[in-house]
């Protein structure tokens, strides 16, 4: 890789987000640079961190996701060319108020975090309500909610209290010292590559059709072993990018989690006409498709749905361990092989 791009991807914020691709940014790479193409659209974009690699390759970046947490780290991070939170920002996002909802509070009392640090979130939401540009406003939110997620053992809500503490730094800091720190990072992460990037908060069937040179696919993978619900893992940031007006908490949950999102992806019995539509809808584009051993469409499955559309199909592939799940049981389904499909005409 690059030495100007692997820096430039060293002050991408990282998150113990599920299925990030974080640590096989050099594997794509690799594999991608001399693909021919400007505009890039990717598809699923979760922790953004592809996307920002295509961004640091100086590609017209389009990300979409239809978890608005997704779609607010990439709009911080990708769409956003120059904006980053001044001092002013800061204190605004800090400042002493008394006259905010509760919301988290009431809502979520001694589930994830103690009513010191719940209502620390209730005021900081709503103070970064009065931060207007859409830019500020979508750093703010994203370091809200990193600070959520490290604050968290595990980085994940599908438990309540604090079981898996393991008293690392991240978890006897402060809450106000963790969104500091996360501010400071986010910050860090802007660069201009003089692209005009944007970020869609869409069902992928439902995004309006744009001439992309290349889509860039790694949609929540179908295994029989595991699921791929990132709501149920990550719904308390997802309810936090609008204060929860756009979900609708399940109060009968343990966890207090709103209804999983729907998706095509969730079973063997629509995931293989979901990619039928999903390469369809994109025919005239270079296809680029992350997946794993473990999932369905199986290897030649997906080469075959792959060659309906394209004359060529290049497929690699690497030994690789998810670092999602600690179990002990979940080492052997963890460990599989990813494999990177580039199809072209």
């Amino acid at each position: 890789m690059e030495k100007k791009i692997e820096r430039r991807l060293s002050y991408f914020p990282r998150t113990r987000f599920m299925g990030s691709k974080q640590k096989l940014l050099p594997f794509i790479y690799t594999n991608v640079k001399n693909i021919k193409g400007e505009k890039i659209l990717d598809a699923f974009s979760g922790s953004a961190c592809v996307a920002y690699l295509f961004k640091a390759m100086g590609k017209e970046v389009h990300t979409n996701d239809f978890m608005k947490y997704c779609y607010t780290l990439a709009k911080a991070t990708v769409e956003n060319n120059n904006i980053t939170l001044d001092q002013s920002d800061i204190d605004t996002i800090f400042q002493k108020t008394y006259n905010h909802k509760t919301f988290i509070n009431d809502n979520f009392d001694k589930l994830f975090f103690n009513k010191k640090d719940n209502l620390f979130l209730d005021r900081t939401y709503s103070n970064i309500q009065n931060i207007k540009n859409q830019y500020k406003h979508a750093l703010a939110l994203s370091a809200l909610a990193r600070a959520c997620i490290k604050k968290r053992p595990r980085g994940i809500f599908t438990y309540t209290g604090d079981r898996y503490d393991d008293g690392r730094r991240d978890l006897r800091i402060s809450f106000e010292e963790q969104l500091f720190e996360s501010i400071e990072v986010f910050n860090k992460s802007i660069f201009n590559n003089r692209m005009k990037n944007k970020s869609f908060n869409k069902d992928i069937f439902k995004l309006p059709y744009e001439d992309y040179d290349i889509v860039y696919i790694d949609p929540p993978y179908f295994t029989p072993l595991s699921d791929n619900d990132y709501s149920r893992r990550y719904h308390f940031v997802e309810g936090l990018m609008s204060y929860w007006t756009h979900v609708q908490i399940n109060h009968k949950t343990k966890t207090k989690k709103f209804n999983k999102f729907s998706t095509p992806f969730d079973s063997r019995e629509t995931v293989y006409d979901a990619f039928d539509q999903l390469f369809n809808k994109f025919q005239n584009s270079t296809y680029i498709v992350s997946y794993s051993s473990n999932s369905f469409p199986t290897l030649e499955e997906m080469i075959l749905k792959m060659k309906k559309y394209k004359s060529k199909v290049k497929v690699t592939q690497l030994n690789h361990r998810y670092s999602f799940g600690t179990q002990r049981s979940n080492i052997k389904r963890n460990k599989v092989d990813e494999y990177l499909f580039i199809g072209a005409d």
